[in-house]
């Protein structure tokens, strides 16, 4: 049955990530892996890594990361390839919550922020993935790989992570932050009800080495599934992060500034910006209507390489935030792709809280500044340009 469920992983989910097929392809596969452990008919999932209970180490999962990342070393959601392991643990609980936070709640407030961009015959084929996607997935799995493997195996690498175990666990918590993300309050938080999505097909082994074929709209209530997940206290929900810099405004910044004419540019050193904002000032209405978004256009990247950089806005970049501050907002994150070539996409980060928390609602503008957090000479990500539009759904 492992078997089954891993091919089925390897062949599917490498084509449907970053196209809003991500997150429906994790719920079907939580009632295969959920049948190997219970008869009744609906039984509780108990999966959960984001969470920062104080033994929340990876100690019951054979990870391959050699000896840098075993136990008692803590998950860490801001993992960049090559950090050094954290030695404060309740700094790793703050960032851990306030990423969560970022991701699920303030940064996911419409339906194509937290499931990724739309994707049909034609269209580019990475136009953009949802938050959780994004990060705190894609650091994970860079977490549990082998750094001293040629293409980061297992979990490091796409074509290879279904060999770990915790590849289902990860990804079932995938599944289980879909089901909390439709119940918190504020936004739009609904499944997409675009027919090309709810009818969207997998082909695949079920339970009973079946081969099965499941549309999306099968999967949108776990209860069809015959799978609930456990009720457990979520910190991470009231876990807002701390501006530094109240009412900053752009002017004010001392950093040497790129014209925003300059992109495309190699992201190759800290780059900073001013962005402006078509429509500032917003009602209560208008902004629950439309959220303020902020859109870094035309990465291009090697697919098969470790990408990360951070994103931060009105900073002061002399000291850069932490994920717990509010002027961070937030990563774009690549897992390797054996064999993958160059690929072009774009980050979309839900700003409008964050904007609000740093009082800088009635401004025109504002500073937008892009981290690298890894470095590839031979083959380095460009930037095409940043923006900011607005999201009704």
């Amino acid at each position: 049955m492992h078997l089954l469920i891993k091919e089925f992983i390897k062949d599917y989910l490498y084509w449907y990530a970053h196209k809003q097929l991500f997150i429906p392809s994790e719920s079907m596969v939580e009632r295969v892996v959920g049948s190997t452990f219970s008869a009744s008919n609906v039984y509780e999932v108990g999966n959960n890594n984001s969470n920062p209970y104080k033994n929340m180490v990876m100690d019951v999962i054979r990870m391959n990361e050699g000896n840098n990342h075993q136990p008692p070393v803590l998950l860490d959601l801001d993992y960049a390839a090559g950090d050094p392991n954290p030695t404060n643990a309740n700094k790793v609980y703050s960032s851990n919550l306030r990423v969560m936070y970022k991701q699920m709640v303030s940064g996911a407030a419409k339906p194509t922020l937290f499931f990724g961009k739309p994707y049909r015959a034609g269209d580019d084929s990475r136009p953009g993935a949802g938050t959780i996607e994004n990060s705190p997935h894609n650091n994970i799995h860079r977490w549990a790989g082998d750094p001293t493997q040629e293409n980061t195996e297992d979990m490091g690498n796409f074509y290879s992570a279904a060999r770990d175990p915790i590849f289902f666990c990860h990804h079932s918590n995938v599944d289980r932050m879909w089901t909390i993300w439709k119940t918190i309050p504020g936004g739009i938080r609904r499944d997409i009800s675009d027919p090309d999505w709810l009818n969207s097909e997998f082909l695949f082994y079920n339970e009973n080495a079946e081969l099965v074929r499941c549309k999306v709209r099968d999967c949108l209530d776990n209860r069809r599934l015959r799978y609930t997940y456990q009720n457990v206290e979520i910190p991470w929900l009231k876990s807002k992060p701390i501006p530094r810099r109240l009412g900053k405004k752009a002017a004010e910044t001392k950093t040497a500034l790129t014209p925003i004419t300059a992109f495309p540019l190699v992201l190759d050193k800290t780059i900073v910006t001013v962005v402006s904002r078509p429509k500032k000032s917003r009602s209560r209405k208008e902004k629950e209507e439309e959220d303020e978004v902020l859109v870094i256009e035309g990465i291009e990247y090697d697919k098969g390489k470790f990408v990360k950089f951070d994103v931060f806005i009105n900073d002061d970049l002399e000291m850069p935030s932490k994920p717990e501050n509010t002027e961070f907002a937030g990563s774009f994150v690549n897992v390797s792709h054996k064999h993958a070539k160059k690929s072009k996409t774009r980050l979309i980060l839900g700003i409008t809280e964050l904007l609000e928390d740093l009082e800088t609602d009635d401004d025109d503008s504002i500073v937008v500044a892009l981290v690298p957090r890894s470095n590839s000479v031979s083959d380095p990500v460009v930037i095409s340009g940043v923006k900011i539009e607005f999201v009704k759904e």
